[in-house]
């Protein structure tokens, strides 16, 4: 059985906009992409590690554990042997408290992830997981009681992607752009509603079989 840790925030753990609810593992994206390969046949455990609030490498001023290398090496070995790591995160990197960030910022903070992850402490004949880096959607207009949180957000997160891109690329990971699949909700802007995780989910089914058969 191939085991797949997906590392994220609050876009991946299923908040439900302008509430504190989750939405349920099987209208989570990583749960429609855990079932859509399971159907096809291919034996895949999809592990959740997503926080509210998780940056790349980033404190949160308030609320502590927010900095997505703390403890992120222990993680993989945890939960080791993976086939496969996915990281999406990125989005909290432009809160309020992170003036200066832009998407350059968040790339360096991804690469900083990618190679703690490489060198992760695991078991002597244990694979190093191939890494599929995932550019969160873009912020539009955040709105409700995040509002104040993320502003600015959406002009700081401008070439999110494209920066991803070229880290992946430079580090010889995989690279996929959400935004390509589907928007931030309409309902706060920055999160993800029920039926963009299913077409996010579903996006990814194509590229994750792939890596998993190159395996």
């Amino acid at each position: 059985m191939h085991q797949v840790l997906v590392y994220s925030d609050s876009l991946t753990w299923g908040i439900i906009p302008h509430t504190r609810k989750r939405l349920p593992f099987d209208q989570r994206w990583p749960g429609v992409l855990e079932n859509s390969l399971n159907a096809s046949g291919q034996r895949v455990r999809v592990i959740e590690d997503c926080l509210n609030g998780r940056r790349t490498v980033w404190d949160d001023p308030f609320k502590p554990g927010r900095n997505g290398l703390e403890g992120l090496a222990q993680r993989i070995e945890i939960h080791s042997p993976l086939s496969l790591v996915i990281l999406m995160l990125g989005t909290n990197d432009f809160q309020f408290c992170h003036p200066y960030n832009n998407a350059w910022s968040a790339a360096q903070g991804i690469a900083v992830l990618v190679n703690e992850i490489r060198r992760a402490p695991i078991e002597p004949g244990m694979p190093v997981p191939p890494i599929l880096i995932v550019s969160p959607p873009q912020i539009h207009n955040p709105q409700g009681s995040i509002a104040a949180k993320f502003s600015g957000a959406e002009g700081r997160g401008a070439g999110l992607a494209k920066a991803y891109s070229q880290i992946a690329a430079d580090l010889q990971c995989y690279c996929f752009d959400a935004e390509t699949v589907t928007s931030a909700s309409a309902v706060d802007g920055v999160h993800l509603d029920s039926d963009q995780h299913l077409r996010l989910g579903v996006a990814l089914v194509e590229i994750v079989q792939s890596i998993l058969s190159a395996a």
